[in-house]
């Protein structure tokens, strides 16, 4: 496949078309191949690259340091208070002294236009690892795990379902992601926590170049049979306040990942998915906090018994996340 993507910034979905992000998939699925057969050809070597995080990381961090270090380049962590960037120095001149020493600057944080004023102002491509509309990088890792467990479906016949609040960065990117490779999409939870307007008729228009079809639903009846995967994430995002937790467990607990839905979709071999990290216990603060203020012991957006099942594949769906971020920074910045 001829697709060129030297020195482009990654921000957002809506950026590549379906035959750019294929490029990305399929160069994905080799360099995992070459990782496994000891066959990996160094393709950053002499390269550095920089890792801005105003949000805390585990995967993503993770990804790219392990990934650019396979690779053959170096990578520095930048963390939320390694830098001065927004405080005693602006995005565009950090953007500015950043493009003198590194090939290519990660940044994870809040507000999307931050990320988009870091690329502007950057002479070296800009990837987004997250922010609080869009989450590009992990929608690579979600498609390369779809294709594995797809049982040979094509991503145009592959069907998934999002359950649970559809307004944070996962249920817009899932929504425009599927949209643009032409895959069966059904986003399902109360309306006012769909994507926006603009985010959904984005995802409309680009379905009708793919031949997607796209379904925005608060029925989890209407949103679950013939699925292939059925997906979640987390239903306060990291940086709401704790204020937060009653209102959405209310609103979201109808939406839970159960065996009940999982039974919904009609497929024996349905799988969950998750972006982590996952309240699926009590195992962790806030696991233990909600449970003994809601009595929810059992799990949040998804139960134990789903977590724990043969149906879960997201720390397939985790890996994944280095072998795509290994690619984009490769198709960006690598000799290739």
């Amino acid at each position: 496949m001829a697709v060129n993507l030297k020195a482009r910034d990654f921000l957002k979905e809506l950026d590549f078309t379906k035959k750019e992000l294929a490029f990305l998939l399929d160069l994905s699925r080799d360099l995992k191949r070459a990782r496994y057969t000891g066959n990996e050809v160094k393709q950053m070597a002499g390269k550095n690259v920089a890792l801005f995080f105003e949000k805390a990381s585990t995967r993503t961090r993770c990804a790219f340091q392990v990934g650019a270090n396979q690779q053959g380049a170096g990578s520095t962590y930048l963390g939320p208070d390694g830098s001065h960037i927004g405080h005693k120095e602006s995005i565009a001149d950090t953007a500015r002294v950043l493009s003198r020493f590194y090939d290519g600057i990660e940044f994870r944080g809040f507000e999307h236009s931050a990320v988009e004023e870091l690329a502007k102002y950057s002479d070296v491509p800009v990837w987004n690892g997250l922010t609080n509309e869009w989450h590009p990088t992990q929608m690579l890792a979600d498609f390369l795990t779809m294709i594995e467990h797809g049982r040979g479906k094509s991503v145009e016949d592959i069907t998934y379902t999002y359950m649970g609040d559809a307004h944070s960065n996962m249920g817009r990117s899932l929504l425009v992601m599927g949209a643009i490779m032409g895959s069966d999409v059904r986003i399902c939870s109360p309306k006012h926590l769909w994507p926006p307007e603009d985010v959904q008729d984005s995802a409309h228009e680009r379905a009708e170049e793919s031949g997607a079809r796209v379904m925005l639903t608060e029925d989890p009846d209407e949103a679950l049979p013939g699925a292939d995967f059925v997906m979640t994430d987390v239903w306060v995002s990291m940086g709401e306040p704790d204020s937060v937790w009653n209102e959405r467990i209310k609103l979201l607990t109808p939406y839970q990942v159960n065996s009940a839905a999982m039974a919904k979709t009609g497929n024996p071999h349905a799988k969950f998915m998750h972006c982590l990290p996952a309240f699926h216990d009590t195992d962790t603060e806030v696991g233990k906090d909600v449970a003994e203020k809601t009595g929810m012991d059992q799990g949040l957006e998804v139960s134990t018994e789903v977590f724990n099942s043969k149906a879960n594949i997201a720390f397939d769906e985790a890996e994944n996340r280095m072998h795509t971020i290994k690619a984009i920074m490769v198709a960006t910045i690598g000799d290739i």
